[in-house]
């Protein structure tokens, strides 16, 4: 005590520290002093733990190692022990162990087994749980002893003379012989003969004022129910134990504290390889299994029986989910082979909504565990039955019935659909792909039943049913085709164009349902993505775009989900240059769209049109351009780079008028061959300048000015024929105050270079030099050409 008087600073910052971070005070003034004085010890890095003499246990977690390291220190420092340990137990105890294991050298002679030595065989227990060596050492000698039996015996004499003391001390060696963690002795204690007893023992906690009645419940209230007579004792009396072995581990032994949670390990595993071995039991009789199937797909057999039957089919298929892989196999190949299948189909036609429900549990262990095994038997009885009892529609119909205002069945439901349909877990074979024949059989039998509320409630221009719970079950089928749309191929294109189900889905887009219409738009981005041809004529064909700009002018000026996901959807057209569904954007939505600014998504899908308009209208042009491309790259490296030094190696003012540096065994075009097609093209470019000036004169999303187009002819007559930027000071032109592409507009970008574009005559071809908007396609061009000094100016000599 000398030593903690001479650190009462210390005990106050504990105390400080106990309210702040340990959660409160502990349960008496004298804690504190056991945490200084008694054997402490460190667990997990962040755990100290400790016993009180009132037997309560105790523990202090912290947040970080770092606090629990500095405050191990000082308590070590106080108690005088090494830090470095994880354990402050005194030296003295190895003696004490020395000693005890001098006692039990032969085997451990433990005290009689009286009602007047209870309370000396409890603390005997309880001062060898602490210790391995002692635990183990105790247990053998319980096991050789008969030791449980004796202690049983005076149970039933304490209960007889009500004797509370007495009892309360059995449920303390009772409880310490369930932390010994022996099979062994679990063997005894769970028998028929004594698990009852234990159990008794057990309801005599000493914190509880009353006993439990824990004995009353396992033999009055708990039935057990026969749903098929079983034949084999020893089966039966298995299910029992574990039944009561259950219970005690969930109801009547306490919450282990924190140093206890590995103690009952072994309770656990005893559990475990119960359940393993009446599974295979069960498995082993087919008398009964057969029986349990003929009961269930018999018309004649009652409700109530056929719920029991159902619940015990259901519990049976839970219990394997603890069997081993090759097991497991075993076990539902054996209920494969008995009819499970054609029972469940049975079942689930039936009006009990327990009954379906629980039939609905099994049915999803079978896909889990194998579900080409479900596909398989669903293509057969597609032979023989109509399209309504097939297995796999009854479980779309009671996804689409579920009466649960969250869908919590229907999600479940459909998560089985999914494992079902996806090829991911389709097996190939030789002779036969099971993805081929169960796609092509659910896509004729089965798609017609998921897509049914969809096609009812999309007749008109908005949702005739727009209630929350509806909306949440098209919610579900879209992910589903949505999920279809990803991983199939030819099947789902087909379905969706031949019955339409893009426009019917769109017209979700006008629910008041945010997060439905988002599933809307997130199938059409689903088929955009696919960047499939078949896909876009059918968008264009129906003009398909047209709700989801709807949609987008109706919400207006809110930045939220909708708006973005819409945004982006046109942002993926722009960027990967999906030509048909550009021009068909532009060409039919351009005028509602082209005042939205804040973006320049639309403004970059017009500049992309505009782009292929040219092309289109100039394909001479857009041919020589390639010709030239295609030409640079078949030339030979040395030819091309001779011709390059000569360029670069004559100055302009060594060159006369109207030479040209062109190869001397290159022949050029006649005048009029050459400039026939430019004059067309300037012409036209100067009629759309003046018609568009504001589209055309914006800066691009790239921020590149319109280029400037010269173009030098010499001749016998020099005629130059000059096209450049007219409107360069008109309001919204690049160069004019206020304009995207000025100084002074936000978001602008300065670039005053003019880019000139010249005609250059090789190998008697004639080409423009890549414009602009031609970036994407000449990736590899811009790898290989050199760029010329903007001083050189392309000159035609004609010969």
């Amino acid at each position: 005590m000398a030593c903690l008087v001479e650190n009462k600073l210390l005990i106050m910052i504990f105390f400080f520290f106990l309210l702040y971070f340990g959660g409160g005070l502990p349960k008496s003034p004298s804690s504190v002093y056991h945490l200084f004085l008694s054997p402490l010890e460190k667990e997990k890095d962040t755990l100290i733990v400790w016993s009180e003499a009132e037997n309560y246990d105790l523990a202090l977690s912290f947040q970080e190692k770092a606090g629990c390291d500095e405050i191990w220190e000082k308590i070590c420092q106080v108690q005088g022990k090494d830090p470095s340990v994880d354990i402050t137990q005194d030296l003295v105890d190895e003696s004490e162990e020395e000693r005890f294991d001098d006692m039990s050298s032969p085997g451990l002679e433990l005290p009689a087994c009286e009602l007047s030595r209870l309370e000396e065989i409890a603390e005997l227990v309880a001062s060898s749980l602490p210790s391995p060596l002692r635990r183990e050492k105790l247990a053998l000698a319980l096991e050789n002893e008969g030791y449980i039996k004796k202690l049983l015996e005076i149970f039933h004499v304490c209960e007889d003379l009500e004797n509370v003391e007495g009892l309360h001390h059995l449920y303390e060696i009772i409880k310490g012989i369930f932390l010994l963690n022996r099979t062994a002795l679990f063997e005894v204690m769970f028998s028929e003969e004594c698990i009852m007893d234990v159990i008794g023992c057990l309801e005599y906690d000493p914190s509880l004022s009353q006993s439990r009645k824990h004995r009353e419940f396992l033999t009055k209230t708990a039935k057990f129910k026969e749903v098929i007579p079983i034949s084999d004792p020893e089966l039966k009396q298995k299910i029992h134990q574990t039944y009561r072995v259950q219970y005690i581990q969930d109801m009547v032994l306490p919450t282990p504290s924190v140093f206890e949670e590995n103690m009952l390990s072994t309770l656990h595993s005893f559990i475990f390889f119960n359940k393993v071995e009446i599974v295979g039991m069960l498995q082993e009789d087919e008398k009964f299994l057969t029986d349990l199937f003929a009961q269930l797909t018999d018309e004649a057999t009652d409700e109530e029986k056929r719920q029991e039957l159902v619940n015990f089919l259901k519990e049976f298929c839970a219990f394997s989910q603890t069997l081993q892989p090759q097991n497991r196999d075993a076990f539902f190949k054996t209920l494969s082979n008995m009819g499970i299948l054609p029972a469940l189909e049975v079942i689930l036609g039936m009006d009990d909504a327990q009954v379906r429900s629980a039939a609905t549990d099994i049915f999803s262990y079978l896909v889990e565990y194998n579900p080409s095994m479900v596909r398989e038997f669903v293509m057969q009885e597609a032979q023989q039955n109509d399209d309504d009892i097939l297995l796999i529609n009854l479980i779309i119909e009671h996804m689409i019935c579920d009466t649960d205002p969250e869908l919590g069945g229907a999600v479940l439901l459909m998560g089985l659909l999914r494992t079902l349909v996806d090829p991911e877990n389709m097996l190939a074979t030789a002779n036969k792909t099971e993805k081929t024949e169960f796609l092509g059989f659910f896509y004729k039998h089965c798609m017609h039943v998921l897509t049914a509320p969809l096609l009812a409630n999309t007749t008109e221009d908005k949702p005739s049913k727009d209630d929350f719970q509806t909306a949440q079950l098209l919610a579900l089928i879209l992910e589903l085709l949505t999920f279809c749309v990803e991983h199939h191929t030819y099947h789902i294109k087909n379905y969706i164009i031949n019955k339409d189900i893009l426009r019917r889905v769109l017209v979700l887009m006008a629910s008041k349902h945010a997060f439905l219409a988002l599933c809307a738009l997130r199938f059409k981005r689903k088929i955009i993505g696919l960047k499939d041809e078949f896909y876009n004529r059918y968008i264009m064909k129906s003009f398909l775009f047209e709700p989801v700009v709807k949609a987008f002018l109706n919400n207006g000026s809110r930045y939220n989900l909708m708006n973005s996901a819409i945004i982006e959807m046109f942002e993926f057209i722009r960027v990967e240059d999906i030509k048909s569904l550009t021009a068909h954007v532009i060409e039919n939505y351009w005028k509602a769209l082209e005042d939205v600014d804040y973006v320049q998504t639309f403004k970059g899908l017009k500049l992309r049109f505009e782009q292929q308009r040219e092309r289109q209208d100039n394909p001479k042009l857009d041919s020589m351009r390639s010709i030239l491309r295609n030409h640079r790259y078949r030339r030979d490296a040395r030819t091309l780079e001779d011709e390059e030094e000569m360029w670069f190696n004559t100055d302009e003012d060594d060159m006369e008028d109207g030479e040209a540096v062109v190869p001397p065994s290159d022949k050029p075009k006649n005048d009029e061959d050459i400039m026939d097609p430019i004059s067309k093209f300037m012409e036209r470019k100067k009629l759309k300048e003046s018609e568009e000036k504001e589209v055309l004169l914006k800066t691009n999303l790239s921020g590149r000015q319109s280029p400037s187009f010269k173009l030098s002819f010499s001749s016998g007559t020099k005629s130059n024929l000059t096209s450049q930027s007219s409107a360069s000071n008109l309001p919204g032109s690049p160069g004019s105050p206020g304009s995207p592409g000025s100084p002074g507009s936000p978001g602008s970008v300065s670039k005053s270079t003019s880019q000139t574009a010249a005609i250059t005559t090789k190998g008697g071809l004639v080409g423009l030099v890549d414009y602009p908007d031609d970036d994407e396609e000449d990736d590899e061009d811009e790898d290989k050409e050199e760029t010329l000094p903007l001083s050189k100016k392309a000159k035609l000599e004609s010969s």
